[in-house]
């Protein structure tokens, strides 16, 4: 689905030279996975995002996505085949919840106004939201709900690829574990392929087919949990291995044992 091959991305310093974030990285990311990207701070997890996504460009390098060369991709209209879940949501302040998710519909410009509503309706109900939702306001909802209706939005184009920035970030335990249980369904029965970038093990445990490990200006290993936890680096031992990364592991084994019918993420 995705090929990165020789990336560079290089910053200017703001008191002169340049910053190296990532060099000759490569990555693949596979048909009807979910891959998670990690790192330390600074180590470019967001910008390797939007490098994939064509908002970004790299310095060197070359990114491919569906089969095409990201620019061109983007020139092509990227939100019929790539949707994206800001980490805050990002929903407009002045649109309703129905025409948030409704907008990249109409963008097309080719479809009839009734016709949008219907399909905005329909993906308002696949995220778990109600029908008398769709007239509320962003400023009315709860931080659940507002990622709820982004991911509404993301998937109002039926793209085969999702990409999710922090997608649990700001949410209370019970609204994170009820929002990773949508993502988990949704990538089911969609048979989405997911690149996810996420801080939460949790998340990371439940969802992950595979974990990309940014370290060093590059990809230092994308491979299941089991293999990753495995590997020895400095932020491996530090991320998954210290005490909350125990913490978080347990917490999982325990939710897996009350609960037998639960699908594991593949390689966890």
């Amino acid at each position: 689905m995705i090929e990165v091959r020789g990336l560079w991305s290089v910053f200017p310093k703001p008191g002169g030279g340049q910053v190296v974030v990532h060099k000759d990285l490569d990555l693949t990311v596979y048909r009807g996975e979910v891959l998670t990207l990690v790192g330390g701070s600074g180590t470019g997890k967001t910008v390797l995002l939007r490098q994939m996504l064509g908002l970004n460009t790299p310095a060197k390098g070359s990114i491919t996505v569906l089969g095409q060369p990201v620019q061109k991709l983007q020139r092509a209209g990227a939100a019929t085949r790539v949707g994206m879940l800001f980490q805050q949501g990002a929903l407009f302040s002045a649109f309703s919840v129905l025409d948030n998710i409704a907008f990249p519909l109409r963008e097309t410009r080719v479809l009839p106004d009734a016709l949008v509503r219907e399909a905005a309706m329909l993906k308002l109900q696949m995220v778990g939201l109600k029908p008398t939702d769709a007239q509320k306001m962003p400023s009315e909802l709860s931080g659940g709900m507002i990622k709820r209706v982004a991911l509404a939005r993301a998937l109002a184009m039926d793209p085969p690829l999702l990409m999710l920035d922090e997608p649990t970030a700001g949410l209370d335990p019970d609204s994170s574990d009820a929002f990773v249980a949508l993502l988990r369904s949704l990538h089911q029965e969609l048979g989405l392929t997911v690149v996810m970038v996420t801080h939460d093990l949790d998340t990371l445990f439940e969802l992950s087919t595979r974990v990309a490990v940014l370290a060093d200006q590059r990809v230092i290993i994308a491979a299941p949990v089991p293999e990753v936890l495995a590997f020895d680096h400095p932020f491996i031992h530090h991320f998954f291995l210290g005490e909350r990364g125990q913490r978080a592991m347990e917490l999982l084994r325990t939710r897996r044992a009350s609960s037998p019918a639960a699908t594991a993420p593949k390689g966890a």
